[in-house]
């Protein structure tokens, strides 16, 4: 037997005994869950923004004040669109909470109430959810111009303005803080 041969025959059987090892099933099925999930994420996102400049939208805030989107440049921010009605919105409002505080000073975090029909259902969600972060109210141009389809819908811009990425659907405190700072 040639020596290429003998080392194929070698490889071959040491993943055969990998290959029956409770350690190599679990690295399969995490493979598995982990490409389902890179997936399942690139389906959600396709109709989103590319990277590249955010639009430059202006919007009250639940308190009365305008914002430019333009003015939070400067640090890196996560754009996050939600609706009152929305579960999967109130599941992960937690999160942007927690994303805030862990990002302290480096990062901003500012919320885009969306498909809401009074004002009143938003003003109840921010009391029942306990939101803490700068609330916006987004209208039917703001909503076409970040292209939201689902709620809740996460855009996460650099220091410049730029899109970077989007998650759309409920994501993890942890998920939001590597893509926010990443």
């Amino acid at each position: 037997m040639s020596s290429p041969d003998r080392a194929v025959s070698r490889l071959a059987g040491a993943y055969r005994r990998l290959r029956g090892t409770r350690g190599a099933r679990w690295a399969v099925d995490l493979a598995f869950v982990l490409a389902a999930v890179l997936l399942v994420g690139a389906w959600q996102t396709r109709g989103h923004l590319e990277r590249g400049t955010a639009p430059s939208i202006v919007l009250p805030s639940l308190t009365g004040e305008r914002v430019a989107l333009d003015s939070l440049r400067g640090k890196p921010v996560l754009v996050a669109f939600w609706a009152p009605w929305c579960p999967v919105c109130k599941a992960a409002s937690g999160n942007l909470s927690w994303v805030s505080r862990l990002a302290g000073d480096r990062a901003r975090v500012v919320t885009i109430a969306a498909a809401y029909e009074d004002l009143a259902d938003v003003r109840a969600y921010v009391r029942e959810q306990g939101v803490e972060l700068p609330v916006l109210l987004a209208d039917d141009g703001a909503v076409r111009a970040f292209r939201v389809d689902s709620f809740p819908t996460y855009y996460f811009l650099d220091a410049q303005g730029r899109v970077k990425r989007s998650a759309a659907g409920y994501t993890t405190t942890v998920g939001m803080l590597l893509r926010l700072l990443l």
